[in-house]
């Protein structure tokens, strides 16, 4: 039993981290990396997964990122899935597998490997729907529409209203006159 790994969120400026662990207790049909699909496919495909599998999603805040750092809530975050979903096997979308000895990776393993792209599904679609139901409090950033991403929309946003809570301050950005831009140039 192969328990899929992937994350959403890693780079934004705004919203939490969402890691999902997914193991497939039947096939589907059409599973694939969650940003090649429609928003209109991944809803379709998030029920079917969460009907056809044993599955954790983790959510780390803005705020966790800004405490511990984006490599160490992934980290937290996949060995939380190791602990409440049951598999033989754990593999990671991407280079790394975060010093976790019984953590295999893959690049692009969530196009390649169904169980990561369910991941990949769940993590994305449950990271859009929160930032879309945060919108409905900070109606001055448009989180529905950029979902805490870094385009020119929300950094006028930022430079209009500054950062929310949802913001995550140790992201700095050039455009604000900020010592660095983005994310952080390494993940250790």
């Amino acid at each position: 039993m192969l328990c899929g790994i992937d994350e959403a969120g890693r780079g934004p400026l705004a919203g939490p981290l969402v890691v999902a662990g997914v193991v497939l207790k039947e096939q589907i049909k059409e599973l694939n990396d969650s940003k090649k699909l429609t928003e209109k496919k991944r809803e379709a495909l998030f029920k079917e997964v969460i009907k056809s599998s044993d599955y954790h999603i983790v959510f780390k805040s803005a705020k966790d990122i800004d405490t511990k750092g984006i490599s160490t809530c992934i980290k937290e975050s996949i060995q939380e899935i190791m602990q409440n979903v049951n598999a033989s096997e754990y593999l990671m979308d991407g280079n790394t597998s975060f010093n976790i000895p019984t953590l295999q990776h893959k690049i692009k393993a969530d196009a390649s490997v169904v169980e990561v792209s369910a991941a990949s599904i769940l993590a994305k679609v449950s990271r859009d729907r929160y930032m879309c139901e945060i919108a409905k409090d900070f109606p001055n950033y448009n989180f529905e529409k950029h979902k805490g991403y870094g385009t020119k929309a929300h950094i006028e946003k930022i430079k209009e209203f500054g950062r929310s809570n949802q913001h995550r301050f140790t992201f700095k950005l050039k455009d604000l006159g900020e010592e660095k831009i983005g994310v952080q140039k390494s993940l250790f």
